[in-house]
């Protein structure tokens, strides 16, 4: 008997939008608002504890950390729009679940932003490199190879050249070319560096390492020392801080960066920090979830 062909595979964002799932620039900046702060908050708490969690526990958390009533209850409206989480009713309280496609989204994140080091370890000694140049007229194109290349922790040494350390990200490229419709026209290398300058020149070319340290100097300034007695602000205001430097920093081997290099020691404060800080964190959210019961 002949079986019938395979169905599509189920894309890994379910029936959602991917594109609601993509951290917004303004959010990997730094400035996502309520919104932002809502996205940490189930990140931290409800993606770890598995179980829906009450409107009551969103809004004292986000109130701790500075967000009006109103604008708490908006952001959880728009997310469950979105479809990151599905109201559940229990009695005359409302709980929230995530949906599997944005536990999958927050699993992701997690892995990226826990276990970022701020260095790259067992470099091999290769580059991937892309020659990649998108017509003035395609401004979507331009701006949506940019935007990709630079999450994946690409940099952008000279017009249209795009290198990174991280060799297993060459797989990720050819997605990313097609999508901004310059895959025909473009190449992509596995290289080794075999003279000419000092390859660190050619780092400080590609990426602003002098920004990249700014944002680590203030994450060490702002954790060193606790800034709030309270454990949900305190871890909350971690991760919600650190969430942002993986985004922004390559990662690249010790070899190609200064001395002592800042983003290790911010890197292990941020481990330290959320040791000492999570485990009383999740204890007062569980407490808070709680009490809605």
């Amino acid at each position: 008997m002949t079986q019938p062909p395979p169905g599509p595979a189920t894309p890994p964002f379910g029936n959602a939008s991917e594109g609601r799932f993509v951290i917004s620039r303004r959010y990997a900046a730094g400035a996502g608002g309520v919104r932002g702060l809502l996205i940490t908050v189930l990140g931290d708490y409800v993606r770890p504890a598995g179980r829906a969690a009450p409107t009551s526990a969103f809004i004292d958390v986000l109130g701790r950390l500075g967000a009006e009533e109103d604008a708490s209850r908006q952001a959880l409206t728009r997310a469950a729009a979105d479809g990151w989480i599905v109201p559940e009713r229990e009695g005359r309280y409302t709980w929230w679940r995530l949906t599997p496609a944005f536990q999958h989204f927050l699993d992701i994140g997690a892995q990226r932003i826990f276990g970022f080091t701020a260095t790259q370890p067992g470099w091999d000694g290769r580059w991937v490199v892309v020659l990649a140049r998108v017509a003035e007229t395609n401004r979507a194109g331009r701006h949506l190879l940019r935007t990709r290349l630079r999450w994946s922790g690409f940099g952008n040494p000279a017009p249209g050249v795009w290198v990174s350390t991280h060799t297993a990200r060459a797989a990720a490229i050819t997605p990313i070319l097609e999508e901004a419709g310059v895959c025909e026209e473009s190449q992509i290398f596995l290289a080794e560096h075999l003279g000419g300058g000092e390859p660190s020149a050619l780092v400080r070319q590609a990426w602003d390492l002098g920004e990249i340290e700014g944002q680590y100097d203030a994450f060490l300034t702002a954790f060193t020392d606790p800034s709030s007695d309270d454990p949900l602000v305190r871890f909350t205001s971690l991760v919600h801080a650190w969430r942002v430097l993986p985004l922004t920093d390559p990662g690249l081997p010790e070899e190609l960066l200064p001395p002592d290099w800042i983003g290790a020691r911010a890197a292990a404060l941020f481990r330290r920090r959320r040791a000492e800080w999570e485990p009383p964190a999740l204890q007062e959210w569980e407490r808070i979830s709680r009490e809605a019961r």
